[in-house]
């Protein structure tokens, strides 16, 4: 509609989207930015912590002021998610919320991703994510343990 009127149009689309909610994006917005290319900044990328493997077990979601969020994930397939992103991280001398992060950045009209980070040891591992080479393996086992319902 933007196009045909000549009215301004958008640029981006800021979705939920990481290794565990990816079914919403991938389903019925991706193809939309795809198609018209807009630039992908996901929110919420390490889902809120849970992909950096603080949050293992119910009592960890203490351990934050995000912790009500976190519950959600804390089911067989978010652990499969974990262990899966231990295997990777393992395989590459690298943490989790790199691979998570790493993983997000190589897909498909994915511009940057948004992460936070509560210390600087935690900003520089977040930066170097762009420059870990994931192997196809690493990205067909993630994206099978973390393939949605």
């Amino acid at each position: 509609m933007s196009r045909r009127k000549g009215y301004p149009s958008y640029a981006s689309l800021q979705p939920l989207y990481n290794l565990y909610d990816r079914r919403e994006y991938e389903r019925e917005l991706e193809p939309v930015c795809r198609r018209e290319g807009l630039g992908v900044t996901p929110y919420f990328s390490l889902a809120s912590g849970f992909l950096t493997g603080k949050y293992r077990r119910g009592a960890d979601v203490s351990k934050s002021a995000r912790g009500r969020y976190l519950e959600r994930y804390l089911n067989d397939r978010g652990f499969h998610i974990l262990d899966a992103l231990d295997q990777v991280a393992r395989e590459h001398h690298a943490t989790l919320a790199r691979v998570a992060l790493a993983w997000l950045i190589a897909r498909p009209g994915v511009t940057a991703a948004i992460a936070s980070a509560t210390n600087m040891e935690q900003m520089n591992e977040l930066i170097r994510a762009p420059e870990l080479a994931l192997a196809y393996a690493d990205f067909d086992l993630l994206d099978r343990v973390s393939a949605y319902e």
